[in-house]
């Protein structure tokens, strides 16, 4: 009898179990089991700031679960190209990447937004429309076609402008120039007669230097102190009117999350979250001690762009926008959440953040 018993409780697990399979519901994984997930990045290995961010992440899941999701980080080159991470994830040669989803316009244009849009949200707006404005389910749903979770994971706040090897006093000043600057940023770029290019960060200082690129932004001080760009061009520009608050992004395979316990889950959520805040935390501490290296050891000019060239970049920013906004339904839902969120938190801060920075500097 326990014979008979043994064998038709195993014919039933086993019609589950294929049932599962042709279902392609994941198999769930035992909360005893040790797992071990590689994480892919876009940035150099153990690169300050962004680099360190994707560390953290990986660090805190490790410790988090005890030992039972270890994740190992890998740089960009060291597994894949950084432009190959989202593939990678996707694909589930990695169950996890670290990066920016402008990186992947190529994919969806609406991608874009889930990152920065120039002239638009800050890092602290970001993160408003994000977790309560309904930014991260419509991530969710743009990502789900390519087995993909996002995750907000890391912001440096508002970037400089760049670096250049001549004076822009005019928006004439940008036509011809070829300058590395991803995103909705570097469309804005060629509508003022300029060519965007598109380079991983280990590749900006030898381009610049080169002089196979005119231009180049990246970060800010603290991150451009660390590639030696000072030592490629003169002239230091602000504001960061392309990335006013660019959000990074953590992508998990779903497939590969779906199989975790919950508990599980839960962990690689809040740990990205906790990196999320992390890292703008460190840029804001960091990034004026940076720049203050810059200018007085480097001797770097740091100017403002002029007024004039901002409200003409702004202008273009809105038509290039408007257009990405409707090239299909999703990018469309997208576009409306993000100018319904802006527009009032605009409005808010108008009274609140923007008015107490003006009385500050009275």
């Amino acid at each position: 009898m326990k014979r008979r018993d043994f064998i038709k409780s195993s014919s039933i697990g086993a019609t589950a179990v294929a049932a599962g399979g042709l279902l392609g519901a994941p198999a769930i994984v035992s909360a005893k089991t040790k797992l071990n997930w590689k994480m892919v990045t876009t940035w150099p290995k153990n690169f300050p700031g962004l680099g360190a961010g994707a560390n953290n992440l990986a660090k805190l899941i490790t410790e988090m679960s005890g030992g039972r999701l270890t994740v190992k980080v890998y740089g960009a080159k060291e597994l894949v190209p950084a432009f190959e991470v989202f593939d990678a994830v996707s694909g589930g040669a990695a169950e996890m990447g670290h990066g920016a989803a402008y990186y992947w316009k190529g994919k969806r244009e609406a991608f874009q937004f889930f990152t920065a849009v120039p002239f638009g949200l800050t890092a602290q707006e970001m993160n408003g429309w994000l977790f309560y404005g309904g930014g991260m389910q419509l991530w969710e749903k743009a990502y789900a076609d390519f087995n993909l979770l996002p995750l907000a994971c890391g912001n440096t706040g508002v970037q400089m402008g760049g670096w250049f090897n001549k004076q822009i006093n005019s928006i004439k000043d940008l036509k011809g120039l070829k300058m590395r600057i991803p995103g909705l940023g570097g469309e804005v770029l060629k509508r003022a007669g300029g060519t965007p290019v598109n380079l991983p960060g280990g590749e900006l200082f030898t381009a610049l230097k080169s002089g196979n690129i005119d231009a180049t932004e990246w970060v800010g001080p603290y991150n451009d102190l660390s590639f030696g760009l000072y030592k490629a061009a003169k002239y230091y520009y602000y504001p960061g009117w392309h990335e006013p608050g660019p959000t990074l992004e953590a992508i998990v395979n779903k497939k590969a999350f779906d199989a975790l316990p919950k508990d599980l889950q839960s962990i690689v959520r809040n740990a990205a979250l906790v990196v999320n805040n992390d890292m703008l935390a460190e840029y804001t501490a960091r990034n004026n001690a940076a720049l203050n290296t810059l200018v007085n050891k480097h001797k770097v000019d740091v100017r403002k762009y002029p007024d004039d060239v901002l409200k003409k970049l702004s202008g273009l920013s809105d038509s290039v926008v408007a257009e990405i906004a409707n090239k299909d339904k999703m990018s469309k839902e997208i576009f409306t959440s993000y100018k319904k969120f802006r527009d009032n938190v605009v409005a808010y801060h108008k009274i609140s953040e923007q008015a107490y920075l003006m009385a500050r500097g009275l």
